[in-house]
């Protein structure tokens, strides 16, 4: 049989935290929980955590929001400008190997530049294997990478080597 009260005071939190993140922006699930006990709910990370997933919450610039809220122009423009800088930050060189892309970073500089590479939801971008100073992105053929390449080589630098 089911347990009433925790039910009606999951249902209460998880309205408190709508309340919340409609009214205030909340940038992180600590801020959310100091602001959920100054409310009177106590919650742990972890339930924060599957209350953020079961209210179908967003994480953007600008805090949490409601799925469909937040504004997905600006949100793409971010990521798109995330990629492009961690691309002129961390790139060493970009080639076409048949229908992958191979970009080279300095060491440990892989995963950040594969999450930004799956981040940006490029429509050539099938997806990204890391390794330490490797990214390899999949994409649908030859002719998807080289122009992926292309892309993701951006104008050429005095101190960067690009090959597409």
């Amino acid at each position: 049989m089911p347990n009433n009260h925790s039910n009606a005071s999951v249902l209460r939190r998880r309205d408190a935290i709508l309340r919340l993140v409609r009214e205030e922006v909340v940038r992180s699930q600590e801020e959310l929980q100091r602001l959920l006990a100054e409310r009177g709910f106590e919650a742990t990370q972890p339930t924060l955590s599957r209350d953020v997933r079961e209210l179908g919450l967003a994480k953007t610039p600008g805090g949490y929001a409601p799925q469909g809220t937040h504004d997905r122009a600006a949100d793409v423009a971010q990521r798109a400008s995330r990629l492009q800088r961690t691309l002129s930050e961390a790139v060493l060189s970009v080639r076409v190997a048949g229908s992958l892309v191979v970009l080279r970073t300095p060491p440990a500089g892989a995963h950040p530049v594969a999450r930004a590479v799956d981040e940006a939801e490029l429509a050539e971008a099938i997806g990204t294997i890391a390794g330490d100073d490797t990214v390899f992105v999949a994409t649908p053929g030859a002719v998807s990478a080289r122009a992926l390449a292309a892309r993701l080589a951006g104008p050429p630098s005095a101190d960067r080597r690009r090959h597409a």
